[in-house]
C-alpha cells in the first residue's frame, strides 16, 4: 500500500498512544508502516511535521452536540465534557499538545468555533470576545492537562499535614467531581464578569 500523509499520521498516533510522544522516531514510524525510513521524508520533513499533522487529525475528530436553545452554562459544560472525552481517548498525545504545542488549537478548530459561539450567546461584548474565548479555552485545557498528567489528582489530594501524617488524603479521589467543580468555578467567574458588563451597560443609559 502506498504511503500517504494520512496513513503516516494515523500510524504515528497509534505509536504515541502506546508509548508516548517522546518514544516516537521516524525510524520506528517507518517500521510500523513497513517502509524505508527515507521514503517518509517525501511526505513529511521531520518528526515535528508529523506531530503537527497528528494534531490536525486529532482535532478534526472532535465532535460536540450544538444545543443553541440550551443555557450557555450547560453548553459550556457539554463542550468541555466532550473535549475531555477526546483527551481521554488519546491521553499521551493530548497531554503533550496541551502543554507544549501552543498552536494545537487553530481558529477553524471545532472546539474554538463552538466556544466562541457560546460566549457570544452568553452576552460577552464583541470587543472582549476573543479575550474571553482565549481565557476560557486556556482554563479548560489547563484542567485537562492537569488531569492527564496526574497533577490534578496529586494537588486535589493535598491537605495541611499534621504530626505523623504525610499531608495526603487517602486514595479514591473522584476526578469526575473535581473536573465538574472546575467547570462550575469557570462558569461562576463568567457569570460574575457578565454581571459587570451588564452593570456597565446600565450605567450608560
Amino acid at each position: 500500500m502506498p504511503l500517504t500523509e494520512a496513513g503516516i499520521y494515523a500510524a504515528a498516533l497509534r505509536l504515541i498512544d502506546e508509548d508516548g510522544v517522546e518514544a516516537l522516531t521516524m525510524r520506528k514510524l517507518a517500521t510500523a508502516l513497513d517502509a524505508n525510513p527515507m521514503s517518509l521524508y517525501y511526505h513529511v520533513p521531520n518528526k515535528d511535521a508529523v506531530l503537527r499533522g497528528v494534531a490536525r487529525m486529532v482535532g478534526a475528530q472532535f465532535r460536540t452536540v450544538k444545543s443553541e436553545d440550551a443555557p450557555w452554562q450547560e453548553r459550556i459544560r457539554l463542550l468541555a465534557t466532550d473535549f475531555r472525552t477526546l483527551a481521554q481517548r488519546h491521553p499521551r498525545f493530548m497531554g503533550y499538545s496541551f502543554s507544549l504545542q501552543s498552536d494545537f488549537i487553530q481558529p477553524d478548530d471545532p472546539f474554538w468555533i463552538e466556544l466562541t459561539a457560546i460566549l457570544d450567546a452568553a452576552g460577552v461584548p464583541h470587543s472582549e470576545l476573543s479575550h474571553f474565548t482565549a481565557l476560557v479555552g486556556f482554563a479548560i485545557n489547563g484542567v485537562l492537562t492537569a488531569e492527564l498528567t496526574g497533577t490534578l489528582h496529586r494537588w486535589s489530594s493535598l491537605k495541611p499535614p499534621t504530626d505523623g501524617e504525610d499531608g495526603l488524603t487517602p486514595p479514591g479521589l473522584d476526578e469526575n467531581r473535581v473536573f465538574h467543580l472546575a467547570l462550575d468555578t469557570i462558569i461562576m467567574g463568567l457569570e460574575g464578569q457578565l454581571a459587570v458588563f451588564g452593570e456597565g451597560q446600565g450605567a450608560d443609559h
